[in-house]
């Protein structure tokens, strides 16, 4: 398992020695609002993360790390700066072809789970290979991977058959069956106990050196952090290295 390490937000390291980054933003500014009331979601936002690499992002509300998953996952297009995934320009690209880079290169797991209710675990997963654009390329077997993460006697089972750890197991599998270069982890233990919570982590932790996939998590939970690789701070829109 990982060693908790700080790194600094602006670093990208050896490019010619070692990986490059799965996910990185340089230089992104986001503003909402309008012209009469405006707020810096991002300011001048440096990241860097490399395939099987966690790294944790944690600060208070409102600090823009929502704001952040969305423009790292091309859910919105910064005023300013790149993002750049798996190699793609996102910042670049039409809105068409933003979605198709999404859907091939990035998974998302929600706070909640966000499952279906009426699917069982192994239906989940199984729609999302129907829906993704790489579904007859991945060859994932959806009972393999729902066994990986720990639920192998758990396939056939709704959400309201499932604890709140194992709904957010069935989350991370589904968001890994279309292998993406990039997980966007939203407070995943932000409805958990302590020790699910950090099994939830050290399950993220290991799945992305598995499957070598930049991984970045949002959360509020300190006590986590020892299994991350990388830890930055969020504030006022500004992200720098954790102290």
């Amino acid at each position: 398992m990982s060693n908790h390490a700080i790194a600094s937000a602006t670093a990208s390291g050896d490019r010619s020695g070692t990986p490059q980054p799965g996910l990185e933003l340089r230089a992104v500014f986001l503003r909402h609002g309008n012209a009469a009331e405006t707020v810096q979601a991002l300011d001048d936002v440096h990241l860097s993360v490399r395939p099987g690499e966690l790294a944790a992002i944690v600060g208070p509300s409102g600090a823009g790390k929502s704001s952040l998953l969305a423009v790292a996952g091309g859910l919105a297009r910064p005023d300013r700066g790149s993002v750049t995934v798996a190699g793609h320009d996102m910042t670049v690209a039409s809105r068409r072809v933003r979605t198709g880079l999404r859907r091939r290169h990035v998974g998302f797991v929600f706070q909640s789970g966000n499952l279906l209710p009426a699917l069982t675990a192994v239906d989940q997963l199984r729609l999302v290979q129907r829906l993704g654009p790489r579904a007859e390329r991945t060859g994932r077997d959806p009972y393999e991977l729902l066994a990986e993460v720990g639920l192998a006697d758990m396939a056939t089972r709704r959400p309201d058959q499932l604890s709140g750890g194992e709904r957010q197991r069935v989350g991370i599998a589904r968001a890994l069956v279309t292998e993406p270069d990039v997980l966007l982890v939203d407070e995943p233990t932000a409805a958990l106990d302590r020790a699910r919570s950090h099994d939830i982590v050290q399950l993220l932790a290991r799945e992305a050196a598995r499957r070598s996939v930049a991984v970045v998590m949002v959360t509020h939970d300190h006590d986590v952090l020892q299994y991350c690789d990388t830890v930055y701070e969020m504030i006022d829109g500004r992200l720098t290295a954790a102290t």
